[in-house]
């Protein structure tokens, strides 16, 4: 099983929506046992609280319910128990790097680094912003999530199940 999990601010809009999306499409390329996805936050501002419902409708809206995830902190032992850190933008990336412990095993690295033509770009914040905001970064989560378990399957040798459905 390959672990991955994806890092913003307050784990409240980017990062549950790339955890959602992840598993969205994994599920859909009969890889759901297969790989496993979770999302954290930098900051405890937000911990316990479900996603921003923005980010809850505009997921819905393509057929991905994000309602039954929760904020929490990135903690120490996240770093040994992922195999995979995606930070959404480059700011979560050197806070994360900052705080992992030596020797930790995670891989980090941003999100759109997969993602064919988005090499090195981060994942707007759509929380200050209008409506538009939470749909590009819905279509920034697929293009990442594709290209991330396009990445996993060929690195990890992983072979799609069939899917039940």
């Amino acid at each position: 099983m390959v672990k991955v999990l994806f890092v913003c601010t307050g784990n409240i809009c980017r990062s549950p929506t790339a955890e959602g999306v992840f598993r969205h499409l994994a599920g859909r390329a009969g890889l759901s046992g297969l790989v496993a996805a979770e999302s954290a936050g930098t900051h405890a501002y937000h911990v316990g609280e479900p996603p921003d419902p923005r980010t809850q409708r505009a997921a819905l809206a393509r057929g991905i319910d994000l309602s039954g995830l929760r904020a929490r902190k990135v903690t120490a032992g996240d770093f040994a128990r992922f195999d995979h850190i995606l930070a959404m933008d480059h700011g979560h990336l050197e806070q994360l790097r900052r705080i992992a412990p030596p020797g930790a095993g995670a891989a980090l690295r941003l999100f759109l680094d997969d993602a064919p033509g988005l090499a090195g770009r981060s994942v707007p914040d759509p929380y200050y912003g209008g409506p538009d905001g939470f749909g590009e970064v819905l279509d920034l989560c697929e293009a990442g999530a594709r290209g991330l378990l396009d990445r996993l399957a060929r690195e990890n040798r992983l072979v799609a199940r069939e899917s039940a459905g």
